[in-house]
């Protein structure tokens, strides 16, 4: 039996009465199964209430004579987009739309710490997250043997104050070498130039803590200084703010007086692969709509 291919419709727009039903109707008018579907009404927004829906539609019944002629004679992809584009108009909404035969390819950038390369390949190998990973990107060599065990094609490009601007226009063009769709930070001690993100797709980077808390070197250290009794994590977009993109997930983990910086790091290394993991995982099954500085994650 053939898998059911899906298309994923992320739909934002000013709240207004019957959106569901409006929404809903154009695909029952074509014919298509609504297969999963969720939304949420914002009534806290500032320039009024805002609505958000994700539906996941079976593309199964495109094949159906009526729905190419409710398409105008096409029963293809690019029609189905336009005619949505003509309802989205209406409803005064912005959308966007993925399809399940279609996988993302992520790249991950990495320097030296491997929690988060190992952890993201494990769960991209294991089916957990649907996507291809085409390349691991570093500005050391120290993770080259990781990636070679997994076959996966690895780039180091060594970065210096003086050569940053050089080197982030290396990485540029190699992810449109490898035709990336999304870029994973896994633990790239490296800052991110404006010039990086307006030419890069879009980029998750994970943080240790609850933004902002202890930035710089050692965080786990300065914790322990601290006498801290709760360590998390938290993922976010990159965006030219540093640290202050649309935060996708968060989590934490309970310490003591009892630990050390060492076991802190433990604690905190395994929040971090998790928080990452399900940040992506959200990413790649198109829940996530970005508004302003905020996400909704449906």
């Amino acid at each position: 039996m053939d898998p059911i291919i899906t298309a994923t419709f992320l739909v934002s727009a000013p709240d207004q009465r019957g959106l569901v039903a409006r929404l809903s109707g154009f695909f029952y008018e074509l014919g298509l199964n609504i297969l999963d579907a969720s939304n949420h009404t914002d009534v806290h927004a500032e320039a009024g209430p805002r609505f958000f829906m994700r539906l996941v539609v079976d593309l199964g019944g495109l094949a159906a004579p009526e729905a190419a002629r409710k398409l105008g004679g096409s029963a293809g992809r690019k029609a189905l987009e336009a005619s949505f584009e003509l309802c989205a108009q209406l409803l005064g909404a912005s959308w966007s739309v993925g399809y399940s035969d279609v996988l993302p390819r992520m790249a991950l950038l990495v320097t030296k710490d491997p929690t988060c390369l190992y952890d993201l390949v494990l769960r991209q190998r294991s089916g957990e997250l649907r996507c291809e990973i085409p390349v691991v990107i570093s500005n050391h060599a120290a993770l080259e043997p990781v990636a070679e065990s997994f076959r996966i094609p690895f780039v180091a490009l060594p970065v210096t104050p003086e050569t940053k601007r050089e080197q982030e226009r290396q990485v540029v063009a190699e992810l449109r070498r490898h035709h990336v769709d999304l870029v994973v930070l896994a633990r790239y001690m490296q800052i991110l130039s404006d010039e990086l993100l307006r030419e890069a797709p879009t980029v998750i980077n994970i943080h240790h803590g609850f933004l902002p808390a202890f930035q710089g070197a050692k965080p786990y250290h300065q914790a322990h200084a601290r006498g801290v009794k709760l360590i998390g994590a938290t993922a976010h977009y990159a965006t030219k703010d540093l640290d202050q993109g649309p935060i996708i997930e968060q989590d934490v983990a309970r310490v003591s007086h009892e630990m050390g910086p060492d076991d802190l790091v433990r604690v905190g290394r395994d929040v971090e692969r998790v928080v990452l993991a399900r940040a992506v995982r959200a990413h790649l099954e198109r829940r996530v709509i970005v508004e302003g500085r905020r996400t909704m994650v449906l």
